[in-house]
């Protein structure tokens, strides 16, 4: 009796690209630009390295594609978020992000990426980016101060979702509803200057 050889497995582009983005966003939260290699990815998503050239480029060109895939992630987290929103939706993004709930720690990703100079570029142009949005959702102007203001807002996202990653407590395991008092403070602080 003859068998018939296995059927060769059918390739799905769309697929493939999205388990490297997966894996990348992942690696590059965890270990930083630096230490990710192409390789390390590849061998995770368990696809051939030469497959992150033809979808990405290089390791630069992956790299952007987790920031900006991790930016949409945290836009559409926050969806239209109004001003009186935005202490809820800054708690539940710590708090989502530093438990890895959701694909990937998208706001470790963002802290975790320097040591590389052009990784580096990206991920300032991706925070400024990301600042001139929380500015509009805050209902600033969007000027030199306005912005400042959101940078700053920011820090403090990120800033709480890194020492919640270091399990530094009480913070590490407080609830959204715990941070929520706490963080509009810094918001109405942050927002009322002539805006009331």
């Amino acid at each position: 009796m003859t068998t018939s050889p296995t059927p060769p497995r059918r390739r799905d582009a769309a697929r493939t690209r999205q388990l490297l983005l997966d894996v990348a966003r992942r690696r590059f939260a965890t270990a930083g630009y630096a230490e990710t290699t192409v390789r390390h990815i590849a061998d995770e998503a368990g696809v051939n390295v030469a497959l992150i050239s033809r979808y990405f480029v290089n390791k630069e060109g992956l790299f952007e594609a987790a920031l900006k895939a991790g930016f949409a992630e945290l836009r559409a987290t926050a969806g239209d978020v109004t001003p009186g929103e935005v202490p809820e939706t800054i708690a539940h993004q710590v708090i989502g992000q530093s438990t890895g709930a959701g694909p990937s720690n998208s706001l470790l990703l963002i802290l975790r990426s320097s040591g590389d100079e052009r990784a580096d570029q990206i991920r300032l142009r991706f925070l400024h980016l990301f600042a001139e949005k929380l500015a509009k959702a805050a209902l600033l102007q969007g000027g030199d101060p306005d912005i400042l203001r959101a940078q700053i807002l920011l820090s403090t996202a990120i800033g709480l979702t890194l020492m919640r990653a270091a399990h530094l407590e009480p913070l590490a395991s407080a609830s959204a509803e715990d941070l929520i008092a706490p963080i509009r403070e810094i918001v109405e602080v942050l927002i009322k200057k002539n805006h009331s």
